[in-house]
């Protein structure tokens, strides 16, 4: 089982570190999630978040929206909570209902609040190699990478999935590591032509079992962002069982990058707090 790339460990360590950082700082950080409408999913990370923000010492606070709430009400909050002082991050929890505009709320967000990372101005910051809050699902993968000790620099980065979330941060995040990074998406033919150049393979595009034994290079690295539910049960985007004895290192799905995403959360609240108190 030494191919398996533990999220759930590395993740439960990292945790414990910020936990007694917190304990030495004179409030506690705090974090604010958004949400609007009934998305089960949605639903499911909300209380994931509440729960392990609790046990690491981060104050929670959950605002809930019903699916019709008018754009201006959401903005009006937003603003509200970048003026207190006392809340560190702000997150609106995605998707969002149709009628409201997703990259006006998102970038009304304060960018030194902004915890997943997703404003204009930090992934602006990401592209020109300047400090910022970095999303949380690409920075967990980076972090992976760097507990299991993988050499990143000169390497071949594979990325197949293109989104604002996951895809493009980490293409600057790759980059910033001297990694060769191409970029693989719905439009791109004869995928797994690319896919087996990788040394390094990154998967997020929502589509159970993508990725099977024949496009993976052997020893490869093989990180699996993918969530696909069905029949109650989770699914990565790369065929795990199939690649497994292919490759050197791979992420399962669930237990990979998932609990990674809300561990790097917590690392930009604190973040957040820690610019807080060194820019008064």
């Amino acid at each position: 089982m030494d191919k398996l790339i533990n999220g759930k460990e590395v993740s439960k360590k990292i945790r414990e570190e910020l936990k007694k950082e917190i304990e030495s700082f004179p409030r506690k950080p705090s974090l604010v999630v958004i949400q609007v409408g009934n998305d089960s999913a949605s639903e499911i990370y909300v209380k994931n978040k509440e729960k392990a923000a609790l046990e690491i010492g981060i104050d929670f606070k959950h605002i809930k929206y019903e699916e019709n709430v008018k754009e201006e009400e959401i903005i009006n909050k937003i603003k509200e909570l970048n003026d207190n002082d006392d809340i560190d991050g702000i997150l609106v929890q995605l998707p969002l209902p149709k009628h409201l505009n997703e990259t006006k709320i998102i970038n009304t967000i304060d960018p030194n609040k902004d915890v997943d990372g997703l404003t204009i101005t930090n992934m602006g910051k990401l592209m020109n190699k300047m400090d910022g809050l970095v999303s949380c699902t690409p920075l967990g993968v980076i972090e992976l990478l760097k507990a299991y000790n993988v050499e990143i620099k000169g390497k071949h980065v594979i990325i197949v999935g293109r989104s604002n979330l996951v895809g493009k941060p980490l293409i600057h995040l790759f980059l910033n590591n001297d990694a060769t990074v191409t970029v693989c998406h719905s439009k791109t033919e004869n995928l797994s032509e690319y896919t087996k150049q990788a040394d390094i393979l990154v998967v997020a595009v929502g589509k159970k079992n993508l990725i099977t034994r024949d496009m993976v290079k052997k020893d490869a690295v093989v990180i699996d962002v993918g969530i696909n539910r069905e029949d109650g049960k989770i699914y990565g985007d790369v065929y795990y069982l199939d690649v497994f004895d292919k490759v050197s290192l791979i992420t399962p799905v669930p237990g990979g990058v998932g609990p990674m995403t809300v561990t790097m959360l917590f690392k930009n609240v604190i973040k957040s707090y820690k610019n807080k108190i060194t820019s008064k």
